[in-house]
């Protein structure tokens, strides 16, 4: 398949998830689109997330980027997005929301590249900015390392801070997003996202995942605590989880929850591993099916949340899966009107 029929059979998959279970017209969500201030998506990214290593041949290597910015050159794709490259600032504060001050000592000491852990927490700070900030509709963060399962005892699962936890707080501070949606579709549980906000009745998280795979956590009857009762849905998927089964949750049990809870902004934790024939994973999700469900966030979105959206890379370990996969997101993100 060319770059110009995989982009039209990509757009039409997600036009299909932005389908599922939107009541009326869809024209008026169209319009909505066009209306954004750029009408264009960000996409963050900085040569300098290469230079972060865990040892030699790990699965989160800097391979995973490369193939990435490749594949997005290849397609004609890379051209038509706003790229914004995150500075090196002082994020202190907002990974003090947070992680503990002894997490991030432990954190100085554990990463060979403590600099560059802070400089993925900048880039979702960057990514949010041009999105709450009305620059840009949506974003896409490409960076690493990923965060969804650092909580407050150090590295874990490849991730140092947690980067979308760390991005809900920033919006929620500086740009005033009350309510704020986090769907996980990565194939291993967001365990330092639950973590996170599990008494915050003000970030519905959402996700789905091998329940039998590391972390092991991710239960459905983990619901909340307290005020955040009801605001933690967790939905295992069995072994070989195919498009039908990742759809079906979301249509089952992420449509009717987010449309109860009305999100301001949505933010992604798109972890690929859930896609086919990837090294840690087996779900056996397509491109097509990734393209169906940022559709389907993109209906949340555009419902409720002025179609802002946040996406940051966590999994996927197949590089050249993984490649194929943001480019059916980052498409579906870009070219939906």
């Amino acid at each position: 398949m060319n770059a110009i029929s995989r982009r039209t059979f990509i757009k039409s998959a997600a036009v299909a998830g932005l389908a599922a279970g939107f009541p009326g017209d869809l024209s008026v969500l169209g319009a909505d689109l066009k209306g954004k201030p750029e009408s264009r998506t960000a996409f963050i990214y900085s040569d300098k997330y290469l230079g972060h290593l865990l040892s030699d041949n790990h699965p989160e290597s800097p391979k995973r980027l490369e193939a990435i910015i490749g594949r997005l050159k290849e397609s004609g794709l890379y051209d038509e997005l706003t790229e914004i490259t995150p500075e090196a600032r002082d994020v202190s504060e907002w990974i003090g929301r947070v992680h503990s001050e002894k997490h991030c000592t432990i954190v100085e000491k554990q990463a060979r590249s403590p600099s560059i852990c802070r400089l993925a927490v900048s880039g979702a700070l960057s990514a949010v900015d041009a999105v709450c900030g009305g620059k840009s509709k949506n974003a896409f963060c490409a960076l690493r390392p990923p965060g969804h399962h650092a909580a407050n005892a150090g590295e874990y699962g490849f991730c140092f801070f947690n980067n979308v936890a760390i991005a809900a707080k920033f919006a929620k501070e500086k740009y005033g997003m009350r309510k704020i949606l986090i769907v996980d579709w990565d194939f291993h549980h967001g365990n330092g996202t639950e973590w996170a906000f599990y008494e915050d009745p003000g970030v519905l998280f959402f996700s789905t995942h091998k329940l039998e795979a590391f972390p092991f956590t991710g239960s459905p009857d983990r619901k909340g605590r307290g005020d955040g009762y009801g605001f933690n849905i967790n939905v295992p998927l069995p072994s070989g989880a195919d498009d039908k089964a990742i759809i079906g949750a979301f249509e089952e049990k992420l449509l009717p929850e987010a449309e109860k809870f009305k999100p301001d902004l949505v933010l992604i934790s798109a972890g690929f591993d859930c896609r086919k024939d990837d090294l840690l994973g087996d779900f056996k999700v397509t491109d097509e099916g990734i393209s169906r469900l940022t559709g389907m966030i993109m209906h949340i979105a555009a419902t409720h949340s002025g179609s802002r959206i946040v996406s940051l890379l966590e999994g996927g370990y197949n590089t050249e899966g993984l490649a194929l996969a943001v480019e059916s997101h980052v498409t579906a993100l870009h070219n939906i009107s």
